[in-house]
């Protein structure tokens, strides 16, 4: 009798140890990122969604495409590096089902040279590099609108490419490189139009170092992505209200005081 009572409280152990393992895998968010400030800003909220029963996973992605497929394909749970416009140009072009639930941040997009010191020293026939893909090239374009320095033709809107310009006076030529390789090329080039994403790990501040800097009214707002139907996932909701802290508007402030990161919740 003792032999059957050890096995049975045994065997309710195991099965307690098991349906534990099952609910701490259940729990595990997989979030994949840009290293900064978008890994650092997760790996600050780590222990408040342990609170809430959530283990975070972060996976770091240097590019703009995988981070994508691995949230459609259900690889990771979410991803947090883009904004809504690249995003939509994603689910356009490849047909995904990727959602913003939240936004947090605008990293300034800005433009910068290792040869000049100040904007009107760029030379006539300067080459610019811009980054590649669809919506960071037309917001690449339209920063140097802003500035006079070019015209676009009015229809391209976001999604406006070297051939969507209509005024040079300066006879720009325009370099398409991806995006996390632009910090590289910039010794190679007259300019460089990079992702403030891109340009912090290099070492380059907006403010500082910018020849012309994105104004904090951007609309690319970065976002947390998730593929339709999740928005209701216990793990995203404990996400989206750890990400939309004052703890972590108090980090972005103190950790980027000169307006490299603008929190907008």
């Amino acid at each position: 009798m003792k032999k059957i009572l050890r096995l049975s409280v045994l065997v309710a152990l195991a099965a307690a140890a098991l349906i534990g393992c099952k609910k701490k895998d259940n729990a595990v968010l997989t979030v994949g990122a840009t290293p900064e400030p978008h890994a650092a800003i997760l790996a600050l909220i780590a222990d408040d969604l342990a609170k809430e029963g959530v283990t975070l996973k972060v996976v770091e992605f240097t590019d703009y495409v995988t981070p994508n497929d691995a949230v459609e394909s259900g690889q990771i749970d979410a991803n947090f590096f883009q904004h809504v416009p690249y995003m939509e140009s994603f689910n356009k072009e490849k047909g995904y089902h990727l959602v913003s639930v939240v936004g947090t941040h605008v990293e300034p997009l800005a433009l910068y040279s290792s040869k000049y010191k100040a904007l009107a020293d760029l030379p006539e026939g300067a080459t610019i590099a811009i980054p590649n893909d669809p919506t960071n090239e037309g917001r690449a374009l339209l920063l140097l609108q802003s500035a006079k320095l070019i015209t676009l033709d009015a229809a391209a809107g976001l999604t406006a490419t070297p051939q969507s310009v209509t005024g040079n006076e300066k006879k720009f030529k325009f370099k398409e490189i991806e995006a996390a390789s632009l910090p590289r090329v910039l010794a190679d080039v007259d300019g460089a139009i990079i992702n403030g994403n891109y340009a912090l790990p290099a070492g380059l501040t907006a403010n500082k170092d910018g020849l012309l800097v994105e104004g904090a009214d951007s609309p690319y707002v970065n976002i947390v992505t998730i593929k339709a139907g999740n928005e209701k996932d216990p793990r995203i909701l404990a996400l989206v209200k750890a990400i939309t802290s004052d703890k972590v508007r108090e980090y972005i402030k103190t950790k980027y005081p000169n307006g490299d990161v603008l929190p907008v919740f």
